[in-house]
């Protein structure tokens, strides 16, 4: 008999249902898919999933299960299985998609999919999902929640200067558009309100959130969004690999000498966090003569501002997470010391080249 060395269950999450498909990986390398079921998304269905995958596999080795990050419909499952001491990886979507790319797969359904995501499991080592503290989950729901006020309120402000451009207004219609404003208005401060108590009730949380606020720009909702999409940075290792996780790695195609792309973000992160670094990087440009610095050198160097901002902001989260890391506030006189200022200039020149 042979000896397995891995096993997984890869599971398609959709809003109603689970396909799972089980595999596993031989000492001669050799990869079987060999059981598949459909369960449903809910409680009872992650019940009967554990059963079924625990009868179908050995209990000599532990089980993984993988799946994608499906907006919501994944925390469920996830949290029921982490509850249950399983070992659980979420992976991002578009790492299934490119992985699914390189298969010689012509037929896109649930159940293929589910077995994408088992061979995934299997060929890759794939870190432990740990679910965020109970304040980082919270935290992230409340600034998700701002976000959309914002977002609605943007569009309905639009609305309204359309209305008011017109030759004659409708004043009822006026009437209700300003109605409406006036709830997202009164919404946003009650959610803002709610980030403050949260984050007051918690001491090593306002610690923390203080060390943040002393970055140039950066003010008490940039630290919550940031610390809430983070999970106060438990599973970051490196700037590096935060600045991908953010979508601020650079991406660069070349090819021989006919193929010469520009190199530009990757875009492919965390969404929230790039938004959120946006207004906190031209404040700090503005007010503080370090990044004032790097944005004139960047500017002079290619002339494209969004650019230089770019940068900027990546230079920002970057540094929130050393503060955090070394329990530190920023110290703008930092430069003043000839021997840190010769390393920050390497590493600003390395990160102005990649």
């Amino acid at each position: 008999m042979r000896k397995i060395l891995k096993q997984v269950a890869g599971i398609d999450v959709a809003q109603k249902e689970l396909v799972v498909c089980l595999g596993r990986i031989y000492e001669d390398w050799t990869i079987e898919l060999y059981a598949h079921k459909t369960f449903a998304n809910t409680a009872k269905g992650f019940e009967a999933l554990l059963a079924w995958a625990g009868r179908h596999t050995s209990t000599e080795i532990s089980l993984g299960f993988v799946m994608e990050a499906t907006g919501v419909y994944h925390q469920g499952v996830a949290y029921f299985l982490d509850d249950q001491g399983c070992q659980v990886s979420i992976v991002l979507p578009n790492k299934i998609s490119a992985y699914f790319k390189s298969l010689e797969v012509k037929t896109i359904t649930d159940k293929t999919a589910s077995q994408t995501i088992a061979r995934f499991g299997l060929e890759r080592k794939l870190e432990n999902w740990k679910p965020p503290a109970a304040i980082y989950r919270k935290l992230r729901q409340l600034t998700r929640e701002r976000d959309q006020i914002v977002q609605e309120r943007t569009v309905v402000k639009n609305q309204m200067h359309a209305e008011l451009s017109e030759a004659l207004p409708h004043k009822k219609s006026m009437a209700r558009i300003r109605q409406r404003i006036a709830l997202l208005d009164k919404q946003d401060k009650e959610v803002q309100a709610e980030l403050k108590a949260l984050i007051k009730e918690d001491k090593d949380m306002q610690s923390v959130v203080i060390l943040l606020c002393s970055l140039p720009g950066v003010g008490l909702l940039t630290a919550a969004i940031v610390l809430a999409e983070t999970n106060g940075f438990e599973l970051i290792r490196n700037k590096r690999q935060l600045a991908s996780y953010a979508g601020f790695d650079v991406k660069e195609k070349q090819s021989g000498t006919s193929v010469k792309g520009k190199p530009r973000i990757s875009k492919r992160g965390n969404k929230y966090l790039r938004k959120t670094m946006h207004l906190p990087a031209l404040a700090a440009i503005r007010h503080e003569q370090r990044f004032k610095a790097i944005f004139a050198r960047l500017i002079s160097k290619h002339g494209i501002k969004m650019k230089a901002a770019v940068a900027v902001q990546r230079k920002l989260l970057e540094m929130m997470f050393t503060l955090v890391s070394k329990n530190t506030k920023y110290d703008k006189d930092y430069l003043n010391n000839p021997k840190t200022e010769t390393k920050l200039e390497y590493n600003l020149h390395f990160e102005l080249k990649n």
